[in-house]
């Protein structure tokens, strides 16, 4: 049974579903948690980058906030089901890489996650974190829907 598991969330209503979910499955094994939020940087390409740093100042303060109320709602119902959790946000321009490289870093033998449920050409065109994690993970994972 794994004895340290990393959620990744994102605070989505199915993300949040998920991490529910996954620390109900760690209270029961008696696992410990590290909650993961990865935040992406502001990627804009222009031939007139004036005034962009305004824009990105705006953006990271905003995606600090919403990572910050993430992680602290995930400390919230670990404790209220007596889960040892640890919160990490970090930015990344890979989400998945980056849930990977956390999860081998931090020691964990579980990667959970929730699975937007894409099929055919959306997930062929748009991609699916919760895909690349599981092409590419060392670190068995485990999908919620």
């Amino acid at each position: 049974m794994p004895k340290h598991i990393l959620i990744a969330t994102d605070g989505s209503p199915l993300s949040t579903g998920a991490l529910e979910k996954a620390l109900d499955f760690a209270h029961d094994i008696g696992a410990e948690t590290t909650v993961l939020t990865v935040m992406e940087p502001l990627q804009v390409f222009t031939v007139n980058p004036s005034g962009m740093e305004t824009a990105y100042a705006e953006y990271d303060k905003t995606n600090n906030l919403v990572a910050d109320e993430t992680l602290k709602k995930a400390r919230e119902a670990a404790e209220k089901r007596s889960v040892p959790c640890k919160g990490l946000k970090i930015t990344h321009t890979d989400p998945a890489s980056a849930i990977i490289e956390v999860a081998e870093k931090a020691g964990c033998d579980m990667i959970a996650m929730a699975s937007h449920g894409r099929s055919g050409f959306k997930a062929f065109m748009l991609g699916s974190v919760a895909m690349r994690v599981l092409a590419n993970s060392k670190t068995p994972v485990l999908i919620y829907r």
